[in-house]
């Protein structure tokens, strides 16, 4: 039987509706992590191209980044209240203007607005997304269809890294942004046919819970960036002090809000709120990874950014094909089991990793990468499918937003974790200069690196041991 609430959607050929809008989900995630990674490799043509310095072309990744982690939530909220699939379709019109305005920038400074209309866009996709999901299917199809968004997302991260080097090459770094405005258009064309909504909730928007989280999520990420950008500053800390007493803030307001942005008795269930911090501890452990393995193999081994994104390329293969077969084993054997083994494989791959050596051969590179992405396709439809099943129905766009946003944090995190742990080895300018893929280092310098490197992985690691915890403490799902 279908979930509750989807009869408008289901009313003519269930089946292929449900895959048509599946197919849009997927398409509209797909495009949002393409534009999470695809920038990278266009740093250094972007800033010749635009007369940038380094640091401030590096905002054109970071930007992106930051409004999706802030905004993520609030849509969510504004998604149940208003239309998840309004604002979906929303989202899919302001990426889509936003990839055009990125292509035709002048200058660095409107690239960075226009990536913040993109990310706008991204943000309003991804928050709503796995809610439709929620509507659209029972519990025994959920996971498997979880398993898709993840699928998704994967081939957008490797697409993103792979397309980025190919199309700056050949045609240059304008087109990363214009190839999707056709794919743009023909996806908003149907979801405006496709999606459409017959459930919201009858509420008020908690303006002052949006504007208190929104604000505190941004001072705390933007003083971190900061940080690793440009070296500690008291003005930084306390920004990031001044952020973590606006959550305090947020958390006591909601507890009273008569139309609160997030339920905070929801998180009394423990399979919900140990699966959200699962999500979160996962994400910061294991963002970082792909990072410090691109760092490595450009700085140390002197590999292009595109070859070094190729040696991961068989991981995100693993993930993308085995998630939604995954999703569907997670409703067969519980999602606690699935995840907590998929957070296992994620940390055997970084014992992998710390083996890693200046002479080391490509091939322990390509292992990792095929047991990481096996890990990554169990953990994230089952964890995915986990939070949703525990979830109220009219909370669906707000619990989406929150678990789309512990992943956000995590990009932002891995990013500060990286850069800083390179820091401590290497100039900042030269972290840089490796991360973009332009330097190579030699002789002691890149014995320090790597020290550096196998410090962040260790850190990684940890983390990472604390989302199996978590994962393991959370009981059955619903």
């Amino acid at each position: 039987m279908p979930a509750a609430g989807v009869r408008h959607w289901a009313r003519i050929d269930p089946l292929n509706r449900e895959n048509i809008i599946l197919s849009i989900l997927v398409l509209g995630t797909m495009m949002g992590a393409i534009d999470a990674t695809i920038v990278l490799l266009a740093l250094p043509a972007l800033t010749a191209s635009l007369h940038s310095d380094l640091a401030s072309t590096i905002w054109a990744i970071i930007i992106y980044l930051l409004v999706i982690a802030v905004t993520t939530t609030q849509f969510g909220r504004l998604g149940d209240i208003y239309g998840k699939g309004k604002l979906f379709n929303l989202g899919f019109g302001a990426f889509t203007l936003g990839s055009l305005l990125c292509g035709f920038s002048p200058s660095i400074s409107a690239l960075i607005i226009f990536r913040v209309i993109q990310a706008v866009g991204g943000a309003l996709m991804q928050a709503n997304s796995g809610a439709i999901v929620a509507d659209l299917f029972d519990a025994a199809r959920r996971g498997k269809a979880f398993g898709y968004i993840s699928f998704g997302w994967n081939m957008g991260a490797m697409i993103g890294i792979v397309l980025g080097g190919i199309l700056t090459t050949f045609i240059g770094w304008r087109s990363i942004f214009f190839i999707n405005v056709p794919i743009g258009v023909v996806a908003l064309a149907l979801g405006l046919i496709y999606i459409k909504d017959n459930v919201t909730i009858s509420d008020k928007v908690d303006l002052l819970g949006m504007g208190l989280l929104g604000t505190s999520l941004s001072l705390i990420s933007f003083g971190a960036i900061n940080f690793a950008s440009y070296g500690g500053s008291s003005s930084d800390a306390y920004i990031i002090v001044s952020g973590m007493i606006g959550l305090c803030a947020f958390i006591a307001w909601e507890r009273k809000a008569k139309s609160p942005m997030l339920h905070i008795e929801a998180f009394s269930n423990r399979v919900l709120s140990a699966s959200i911090l699962a999500s979160l501890f996962q994400s910061l452990g294991f963002l970082s990874v792909t990072f410090i393995l691109i760092m490595y193999l450009q700085g140390v081994r002197g590999l292009s950014p595109l070859i070094a994104a190729g040696l991961l390329i068989p991981g995100y293969l693993v993930s993308s094909m085995l998630s939604p077969k995954m999703g569907s084993l997670s409703y067969r054997f519980g999602a606690r089991a699935v995840a907590t083994i998929g957070i296992a494989l994620m940390g055997i791959a970084i014992i992998i990793y710390l083996t890693l050596g200046a002479e080391s051969p490509y091939y322990v590179v390509v292992i990792g990468s095929v047991i990481s992405g096996l890990g990554g396709a169990m953990f994230w439809p089952a964890n995915n499918s986990a939070v949703m099943s525990n979830a109220e129905p009219r909370q669906y766009g707000s619990i989406s937003g929150l678990l789309r946003l512990t992943s956000n944090i995590g990009a932002l995190g891995s990013y500060v974790i990286v850069i800083t742990a390179a820091t401590l080895a290497v100039p900042r300018q030269l972290s840089f200069e490796i991360f973009i893929g332009t330097s190579k280092l030699t002789g002691g310098i890149s014995d320090a690196f790597i020290n550096g490197i196998h410090a962040a992985l260790l850190m990684s690691l940890s983390l990472l041991f604390i989302a199996a915890i978590l994962s393991v403490s959370r009981g059955k799902k619903r």
